[in-house]
């Protein structure tokens, strides 16, 4: 690999992974490059799979409703997915979803593999967000969806069947630093009591300039301008000012006191691994709670990419036991 004059070596690959990061590598020979012009058809991608997707009960395997929160303020209504295990016990636990997508795609539907096969394993209530995108609607108005959501869940949690006390926040790269966005929230301005905060590869920092954003750059799927133009789409001018507010960008709060237990992973081989290895380090400075993973050679969103690899299997196995140790705590 050719370097340029100053560019630090990156991280080698797990060598499972670099087998499924090769195969990527021969439909796309050249990572892409974010721009406005290739919104529409990512976003029509996400709409066939979402158009495709069949029985959302996994055949009868969970009761699903797809109810609608109010919004705050005059706000659109939230549109949210909620998905219960059959058999589920009652006042059961709640793992309240964030999508990933950078702000700018997704939808709350799709690619909840993972997140079901969780639910169905502690017995638990998935409940997944539609938040709306950016840039056609800039912050607040995703943390303000999720907000709202959360609130419309800890009210109607005898119609839901949930416990209120049991509610874990959890998201995947924007939708994991929504989730440490919603933390912040709710301890600043009220709102259930959260259990805990489970942060996969989130997206903290919109300055996107720490040492592993440069040296993965151009290397890894999500790469800086993925990143750059999700903040951009999210904060327009605002972006890498110091008017950024720690709601939109959590790597910019000062205060990580009171804060439920956190759980953060990042691949060590990915574009975000220094602005979350730096946010669990201030968590722990603040006195908090927070487990840090980080998976050597993995990149963004590996184990979704990847996920027959012995270190994704491992990713997803500390997970569940994290979040095992919290619900076994909480009763």
């Amino acid at each position: 690999m050719n370097l340029e004059p100053g560019k630090s070596v990156p991280v080698p690959l797990d060598a499972e992974l670099q087998v499924g990061y090769d195969a990527f590598l021969v439909e796309e020979p050249e990572l892409a490059q974010m721009s406005l012009e290739m919104l529409a058809g990512i976003r029509a991608q996400v709409d066939a799979e979402v158009a495709a997707l069949g029985d959302l009960s996994r055949g009868g395997r969970f009761t699903v409703s797809q109810p609608s929160a109010p919004g705050l303020a005059g706000a659109p209504e939230v549109p949210l997915l909620v998905c219960t295990p059959a058999g589920a016990p009652a006042s059961r636990a709640v793992l309240y979803f964030m999508h990933g997508g950078g702000f700018f795609c997704n939808d709350h539907r799709i690619g909840l593999g993972q997140q079901l096969e969780t639910a169905e394993r502690f017995g638990a209530t998935l409940i997944s967000v539609g938040y709306r995108l950016a840039p056609e609607h800039p912050y607040p108005a995703q943390i303000d969806d999720a907000y709202a959501g959360l609130l419309w869940v800890a009210d109607h949690g005898d119609e839901l069947g949930i416990d209120p006390e049991r509610i874990v926040v959890t998201g995947y790269s924007a939708g994991g630093g929504l989730g440490a966005a919603l933390a912040l929230t709710v301890r600043d301005k009220g709102g259930p009591r959260l259990l805990g905060q489970l942060l996969m590869a989130p997206m903290l920092d919109d300055r996107n300039d720490s040492a592993s954003a440069l040296q993965m750059d151009g290397i890894e799927f999500w790469n800086r301008s993925y990143s750059g133009f999700g903040w951009s789409s999210l904060l327009r001018e605002v972006r890498g000012t110091a008017d950024v507010p720690q709601y939109a960008a959590p790597a910019r709060a000062t205060d990580l006191t009171g804060l439920p237990p956190a759980f953060l992973d990042v691949g060590s081989a990915e574009c975000l691994r220094d602005e979350i290895v730096d946010y669990a380090s201030r968590i722990w400075q603040a006195g908090g709670k927070a487990e840090l993973h980080v998976w050597p050679g993995g990149f963004h969103a590996f184990d979704r990419e990847v996920p027959e690899a012995r270190i994704s299997n491992a990713a997803v196995a500390a997970r569940r036991n994290w979040l095992e140790r919290l619900l076994t705590t909480a009763h």
